[in-house]
């Protein structure tokens, strides 16, 4: 029988806040256990092993960002959209260093089509219809965006830009533009 008051969801919030301050690669269900002073197998019935948390701390987190990217985008456009989706994306990484790192983990491929992942693909595609790119060049642009961001991102987080001048802001508000550029002069294929 279940442990009063554990559900899964409550888990699973409690493995994204345990990802957050331990790292992600360190949440397993004897560490979220320990959290709760229960043991191991009092778990097992809301949880089938930490690969299936981390798996629902993952989703958590791709729902949490696509739910932020929509509100971020609302009625916004080109370089202005462009902007905001980069400031979710850099937001929730300063705010959730674990649920970010979650939202990279790898998921089988019928869990990704059901994600929130698709979610954040259609925003992408989204923004990239305002600056008039069409197939095959569209897929290129949002790993290309992707790509930027996230490894902005890391190595902001990892300490990567501290050691000199300028400021990361700065150099952010200048990788924004020049993506602005790029995707308004995108090479023909």
């Amino acid at each position: 029988m279940p442990r009063a008051g554990l559900t899964t969801e409550r888990l699973t919030r409690a493995g994204a806040e345990l990802a957050d301050e331990v790292g992600f690669d360190q949440v397993t269900v004897s560490a979220l256990a320990r959290r709760f002073d229960v043991k191991v197998a009092s778990l097992y019935s809301h949880l089938r092993n930490s690969q299936d948390l981390r798996t629902r701390i993952a989703l958590l987190a791709l729902e949490e960002l696509a739910d932020r990217a929509a509100e971020a985008l609302a009625g916004r456009a080109g370089k202005d959209a462009l902007t905001a989706l980069a400031n979710v994306y850099r937001d929730y990484a300063r705010e959730h260093p674990g649920r970010y790192a979650a939202a990279q983990f790898r998921l089988d491929p019928e869990t990704a089509a059901a994600s929130a992942g698709v979610r954040h693909a259609q925003m992408t595609r989204a923004i990239l219809r305002g600056y008039d790119l069409a197939e095959p060049e569209q897929t290129h642009a949002v790993r290309l965006l992707g790509s930027v961001f996230h490894g902005y991102v890391s190595l902001e987080m990892g300490g990567g830009f501290s050691h000199s001048a300028p400021d990361t802001q700065e150099t952010w508000t200048r990788t924004l533009d020049a993506l602005d550029t790029l995707l308004r002069n995108w090479p023909a294929a």
